[in-house]
């Protein structure tokens, strides 16, 4: 009875989630593809009277901050599976960004002392291979360490990352690697799908990601694997006496975030067709872990919504005026302000995870206790 007394509460809370959660299964599966579908169709957002020119970007074309957008939630859901779901703070995130696009743009570019010239394609592989081991590099050596230890070693590899990447004559730093090749595939009258000056293809093309990993990350979550991470985030050393081996499943986190994050680093390459080291500044991890929390960390939707806003939030500003000034000037500004009213009024995130949600309402508990 008290557990149905329970349910009833959670989805007196949230509705559209008690909602979703009592559907039979093939009704979730159409809510997911109408969902699915209608993210396909942002793009062509702006032609809908009245709605549409509120919400599409002017100082940017909307085609381009919509595939802003995309990377920016397949980071955010790379870095929530180390730290929503493993409970690992990594503050280095970036890193794994750059070695994606940097491996593309060394593989593919003419500018690379390498000569190879490969195809996009080609170097995808690659590129999501080199970032694996770069998770597991960092992960291994670091195993042992905890929050704020953990925290300032990621933050190390990553400006790693940042200075090998400025200072290296193999690297080119700030001149950066030109004339990348884009995906594959041709129109019927043999123009090339995706194009500099139209980022719809590679937005689709994100989206697409997006779908996949969602789909790996949920059935990660349900795993064993995601128990094991769910174990460690709440308590390590019990997890250990209990015998889960945490040293594999940490190192698990870490090579299944920083492959996303790799994925993320070659479809941010593809599509200027120009990488550079300025492109893989700190302030990017920073974002990204911000708008995990902002989402919801541990929560997939939560991870989704949040990479949306750390994106669409700056764009949006481009153009709009305040006080005579670009808006977009202040954007730390309104960042900063967010987040502190995230943090006051809804510290679990915008979309929380249930199980997040409890931990801190028990703890607010214990401090009033």
């Amino acid at each position: 009875m008290s557990e149905t007394t329970g349910a009833t509460k959670r989805e007196l809370r949230n509705p559209l989630r008690g909602w979703y959660a009592n559907l039979p299964r093939p009704a979730r599966w159409a809510v997911l593809a109408v969902v699915a579908a209608l993210a396909y169709l942002l793009p062509y957002v702006g032609q809908v009277p009245v709605v549409g020119p509120q919400i599409i970007t002017a100082g940017i074309d909307w085609p381009t901050a919509l595939f802003n957008m995309s990377y920016y939630v397949l980071l955010a859901l790379g870095l929530n599976v180390v730290v929503g779901f493993a409970g690992l703070l990594d503050l280095g995130y970036v890193g794994f960004f750059a070695v994606g696009a940097l491996t593309v743009a060394v593989l593919t570019s003419p500018d690379s002392q390498l000569g190879t010239k490969w195809s996009w394609l080609a170097a995808v592989p690659v590129a999501i291979a080199l970032s694996l081991i770069s998770g597991l590099v960092l992960g291994w050596p670091t195993l042992r360490l905890r929050g704020d230890y953990l925290a300032i070693v990621t933050l190390g590899f990553a400006e790693i990352i940042r200075v090998a990447a400025d200072s290296t004559e193999f690297l080119r730093g700030d001149r950066g690697f030109s004339k990348l090749p884009h995906p594959p595939g041709t129109y019927a009258d043999g123009k090339p799908i995706f194009a500099i000056m139209d980022a719809t293809p590679y937005f689709w093309l994100g989206v697409t990601l997006i779908i996949l990993v969602v789909i790996g990350a949920r059935n990660l979550e349900r795993s064993r694997v995601g128990r094991s991470w769910l174990a460690i985030r709440e308590d390590e050393e019990a997890a250990e006496v209990m015998g889960v081996r945490t040293i594999k499943f940490k190192l698990w986190a870490f090579a299944i975030g920083a492959s996303i994050g790799g994925f993320g680093g070659v479809l941010f390459a593809g599509q200027p067709g120009f990488v550079n080291s300025s492109s893989f500044q700190l302030l990017f991890s920073i974002l990204v872990l911000a708008g995990v929390v902002m989402g919801g960390s541990g929560n997939i939707p939560g991870a989704i919504l949040g990479g949306v806003l750390i994106s669409y939030i700056p764009d949006r500003l481009r153009n709009v005026e305040v006080f005579g000034k670009d808006a977009f000037e202040y954007r730390f500004l309104f960042f900063g302000l967010l987040i502190i009213l995230i943090m006051i009024f809804r510290p679990q995130g915008l979309i929380p995870s249930r199980r997040r949600a409890a931990e801190l309402k028990d703890r607010a508990k214990e401090v009033q206790a």
